[in-house]
This record gives structure tokens, C-alpha cells and sequence, in this order.
């Protein structure tokens, strides 16, 4: 049996209204949803209507439409569902479908707006208007309920009702479609935001007088969580251990295996271990957990002994700390030990230097996304001289903890010229006697 071809109709045109709802929804979000359910062709001007209805006699039921510039208006006709399917592109802008079709698969059923349910379906992102029976109004309005914009009544039907009554039903399609994206975007990124926090650490120093701050930028747009990670911890023998690390790249898989290391490394340290010992276990964590075997991660650890006079470092492929201490410049700790990056060599030692802090000091411990910004119109590296100028700077001015932080980020990326692309990490260990 052939298949019946779809009528098309044209007949004077409406203003539809595009132009000024594209400049009422703002952004990114703005185009998608006005790509997808009212998409215009190249004019800007011309709406198409896709008329669902059974009309076996061929005789119209919209009428002439006509606006002030009599621009036509393109209808696609469709008797079925099947030709409705077959004629919804994405050119399309509103339907208009007929109650009074029968279901689909032409099955008997007592849901009077089962029609409407399979064309909402077929087509979730247009525009739809139910045309019902005159006076019944009831009906009209369970199908808006459903999902329709509006009903019409079939043998009341003119043209500026109807021209009136597809703009709005575009129009209010287009914030419907908005307004639920946007919501979807709140509701992911309030999950996101819980997530990520709830994975960033909360040092557990309890008894310590050291003051502890930290502050944590990731790199990647929108995100709270990246591949940089960092930690404290008191044992019961009051000896404070801190660490921070990196894991190459900047990416949500890099992020899931910061977290690992982390809360890997806060276990092993609460458990005795500390030094080769310790890094040479986190080393098997990573080569374990990681998705590539090019994946590494450097990581710098200290361990203050209880006096607060001295510590223990160990650096694993990681920039050594700054101390800062009264009367002397800023400098950096010495890293000639420094041992490789975890998960490069295997069997690899990680030597634990000995180091004097003194009585009062302040250690900084940082990852390498704060000395790769840019600087100058050359657009070389901040490097750890710039870094160790910038911070000596800073704490003549008589910053301090968290101020000291927020200040030093902020003016490596004022120095970049905007955002920086890798994660930042910075702890601060202060003593104060």
C-alpha cells in the first residue's frame, strides 16, 4: 500500500515573535534552547506549524493568517502519526494537533489524551497546542495539564487567535525549556559543590599549637576539586604531619586519585608510618589505582617534631617549602635529596632530610601551578625566585595566614593576566611562641 503523501500548505504569515524572545534568554543556555525547540531558518521570520489532524476530506481548518507584512507562514499537514514523525524537523517550531486523532497503533484505550501523551514523546523539546471540540474546555485544559501550551477550540479557530496563540505557545516553550535546564544546572552543580567539599580535607589538629591555613584553586572551569591535594595530621606522640602533592594533569579522574592519595597517606601516617616507608606505600596506591601508566604524582612531606623546633622532609619530584622566619629573608628549604615523582621508578627511596625551623617560623608548603603562572609582556615562568620575591614582599607588608594566602594567589594571577590553567595548592604551618 503506498504511503499517503503529506499535504503542505502556505498561507500569509504572522510575526512570530523571535527576535525579541532571543534577546530575553541570556547566554549559552539561550542559544541551545532556542536551537532546539524554535529553531528559525536563515530569515529570522518565517515559522513553520506542523498540523496534525485527521481530514480525510482534504478541507482546511486554520485559517488565513495574516501580520502587517504579509510574510508567509510555512504548514506541514500530517493525517497520522507516522507522517507526523517523518515531518518533525528541527525547522519546525510549534504543532498543533488535533484531540480527536485517533490513538496510536489505533488501539482502543480510555485515556482520551493518549494522542497528546505519544506526541509529547515524539516531540519533547516543541511547542504543542491541543485543538479540541467547542465547549470543551475541560478536556483543553487536562491537556495543558499533560504537558500541551494551550488548547483551542476547533470551530472557533481565526486567524489573529490563532497567530496569537502559537507565539505564545513558542514563546512560553522556549522559558519552559530554559527555566528547566538552568534548574538541572543549579541542582547538578549544588551536588557537585557538596561532593568536592566534602572530599577536601579537615586536618585534624587538635591539641597542636600550630596555626594551620590553606588555600586551594582548581583548574579546571567550574570545579572545586582538582589534581592537587594536601593534608595535616597530629599524632598521639604530638608530632604534626603535613604533606601536599599533585597528581600530573587537572582532570576529574586526576581529582578522584588526589583523594585517594590523600586519605591513603592520612591512614598510613595515623597508623606510625612516615618517611621512605610511607611514600614507598603510597607509591604501590597509585600504581594500583591509577587509569594509565604514565600517570604520576609528586608529593612533599613534613613531620614537626612535638617542640616545633625541627622537622623531617621528604620530597618526592615536589618543590621544597618555603620558611620564613623573624628577621631573616623567605628562602627555600634544601631539596639536593629531592627523590623522583611517584610512580615513575619503581623500587625508588625517598631520603628524609633533617631540618631546623627554630622557635618561630612559618613554613609554606605549595604545588607547582603557583610558580607556572606567567609574568611580563615575554610571558616567562613566576618560577620559585619570583614566588620567594613576591612572598617576602608580602610578608614585609605584615600579611600573614589565610590574608597571606588570598593575597599571594591573587597577585600570581594578577601577574598571569587572568585565571591560572593548573590547580593551585598552598598549606601554611605558622609557630608563634
Amino acid at each position: 500500500m503506498p504511503v499517503p503523501v503529506p499535504r503542505q500548505r502556505a498561507i500569509p504569515a504572522v510575526e512570530s515573535g523571535q527576535a525579541q524572545a532571543a534577546r530575553t534568554v541570556g547566554g549559552p543556555l539561550k542559544e541551545e534552547a532556542h536551537r532546539d525547540a524554535t529553531a528559525v531558518n536563515g530569515t529570522g521570520a518565517t515559522l513553520t506549524l506542523l498540523l496534525i489532524e485527521d481530514d480525510p476530506a482534504g478541507s482546511p481548518i486554520v485559517p488565513d493568517l495574516l501580520d502587517s507584512a504579509g510574510k508567509p507562514i510555512r504548514v506541514r499537514t500530517a493525517r497520522n502519526l507516522t507522517e507526523a514523525e517523518r515531518l518533525l524537523t528541527d525547522d519546525v517550531h510549534c504543532i498543533l494537533l488535533d484531540l480527536a486523532l485517533s490513538a496510536p497503533g489505533g488501539s482502543d484505550t480510555d485515556d482520551e489524551l493518549a494522542v497528546l501523551r505519544h506526541v509529547l514523546q515524539l516531540a519533547p523539546r516543541h511547542a504543542v497546542l491541543a485543538l479540541t471540540a467547542s465547549g470543551d474546555a475541560e478536556r483543553g485544559a487536562e491537556a495543558v495539564r499533560v504537558g500541551a501550551q494551550d488548547y483551542l477550540f476547533r470551530d472557533e479557530l481565526d486567524g489573529r487567535l490563532l497567530s496569537r496563540a502559537i507565539r505564545y505557545a513558542v514563546e512560553r516553550k522556549r522559558s519552559d525549556t530554559a527555566e528547566r535546564r538552568l534548574a538541572e544546572g543549579r541542582l547538578r552543580a549544588q551536588e557537585n559543590r557538596r561532593l568536592e567539599r566534602g572530599l577536601l580535607p579537615t586536618p585534624l589538629l587538635e591539641g597542636s599549637q600550630l596555626r594551620f591555613a590553606a588555600r586551594y584553586r582548581p583548574g579546571r572551569s567550574r570545579a572545586l576539586l582538582g589534581g592537587d591535594f594536601y593534608d595535616a595530621v597530629r599524632t598521639p606522640d604530638g608530632t604534626v604531619h603535613a604533606m601536599i602533592g599533585d597528581v600530573c594533569g587537572h582532570g576529574p579522574d586526576e581529582a578522584a586519585l588526589g583523594v585517594e592519595l590523600r586519605i591513603a597517606w592520612r591512614a598510613l601516617t595515623l597508623a606510625g608510618l612516615c618517611g621512605d616507608e610511607l611514600l614507598n606505600t603510597l607509591q604501590q596506591v597509585l600504581e594500583h589505582e591509577r587509569a594509565d601508566e604514565e600517570i604520576f604524582a609528586t608529593l612533599c612531606t613534613v613531620d614537626i617534631a612535638p617542640d616545633g623546633r625541627r622537622a623531617g622532609l621528604c620530597l618526592a619530584g615536589h618543590p621544597a617549602p618555603l620558611i620564613a622566619r623573624p628577621g631573616r629573608p623567605a628562602r627555600l628549604l634544601p631539596y639536593d635529596n629531592n627523590g623522583p615523582a611517584l610512580g615513575l621508578l619503581p623500587g625508588a627511596r625517598w631520603p628524609r632530610m633533617q631540618v631546623e625551623l627554630g622557635a618561630e617560623w612559618s613554613l609554606m608548603l605549595y604545588t607547582d601551578g603557583l610558580i607556572e603562572g606567567r609574568v611580563g609582556e615575554d610571558g616567562e615562568r613566576l618560577g620559585q625566585d619570583g614566588m620567594v620575591e613576591l612572598i617576602r614582599r608580602q610578608l614585609s607588608e605584615g600579611l600573614r595566614g589565610e590574608e597571606l594566602l588570598r593575597a599571594a594567589v591573587h597577585e600570581v594571577r594578577e601577574l598571569n593576566g587572568g585565571e591560572l590553567t593548573d590547580d593551585v595548592a598552598v598549606v601554611l604551618l605558622d609557630r608563634a611562641p
